[in-house]
């Protein structure tokens, strides 16, 4: 059973309440019948509509595993993901996935306003109402004016925007993020996350899961924080800073609540409590 942690501050003036993703008691073995490893054990996790969850723990974990597993991409060995309710056995339609390998997921041969085209391909439009939706996301991420570059020829961090536009232009429910900062300079992290706060923050029906090994970008983003264990990872403890929204990336992380929490992550990430 997970601990829940409550800083000692004012509650968060958006509260998602309706369950929209849930795992239980879900395990993962890697190997066969004779040498598995487990790597995750029984871990039980609710996933509210609208809300900004972080996942977070120790390196090798399983962080990523566990997300996948919820994004329908690799199987469980037990245990059930359920999506409104509804067993997940293969990617939904309602979940896109943001890889941390941007450079590997963006095709470098489609100009950047035909990558964010890409998921409208599948919808009764014509190439020019793709076309304007795609420039509408791109404007979302600040991109406008390289729609018509190539991927390579854009930043790290530029690169990243494109694949959160396109993301986006798929309208997905949930957002599952898999370290989407962790490639690029501390600059371009701290404006990344401001942008995906915007984007979360306009569009309220978004669910956001991010897997981060970051403690101060867990506790500056999310509205609560699912600490895993060391493998095999079970969920030991889950945090709900309760900062007030909107979060500014200078004073949210002087706020007394953010200083709290990210010292009891620390100390159980350490092993210290």
């Amino acid at each position: 059973m997970a601990t829940i942690v409550n800083a000692d501050i004012p509650s968060l003036d958006r509260h998602p309440s309706e369950i929209l993703l849930s795992l239980k008691d879900v395990s993962k073995q890697f190997g066969g019948t004779t040498q598995a490893t487990t790597a995750i054990q029984s871990v039980d996790l609710t996933i509210k509509s609208g809300e900004f969850l972080a996942i977070i723990g120790p390196s090798g974990c399983g962080k990523s595993t566990l997300l996948q597993i919820a994004a329908g991409l690799v199987k469980a060995s037990s245990g059930t993901i359920l999506l409104d309710g509804k067993p997940v056995t293969s990617p939904p339609r309602e979940i896109v996935y943001l890889f941390q390998q941007y450079s590997k997921s963006l095709f470098p041969w489609r100009k950047v306003i035909d990558n964010v085209a890409f998921p409208l391909e599948r919808q009764p439009l014509s190439r020019m109402a793709r076309q304007e939706l795609a420039a509408s996301f791109l404007d979302m991420v600040g991109l406008t004016e390289f729609a018509g570059h190539y991927p390579w020829q854009l930043s790290g961090g530029m690169q990243q925007r494109v694949a959160i536009a396109r993301a986006l232009a798929a309208e997905p429910r949930v957002l599952l993020m898999d370290e989407p900062f962790s490639a690029v300079d501390a600059l371009t992290r701290l404006d990344l996350q401001t942008l995906i706060l915007d984007i979360w923050h306009r569009r309220k029906g978004l669910t956001a899961v991010l897997v981060t090994h970051d403690v101060d970008e867990a506790v500056y983003l999310a509205d609560r924080i699912a600490l895993l264990t060391r493998r095999p990872s079970r969920i030991s403890h889950i945090f709900e800073p309760n900062l007030a929204r909107p979060r500014d990336p200078i004073k949210s992380r002087e706020d007394p609540g953010f200083l709290k929490c990210r010292h009891q992550l620390l100390d159980l990430l350490l092993e210290r409590s």
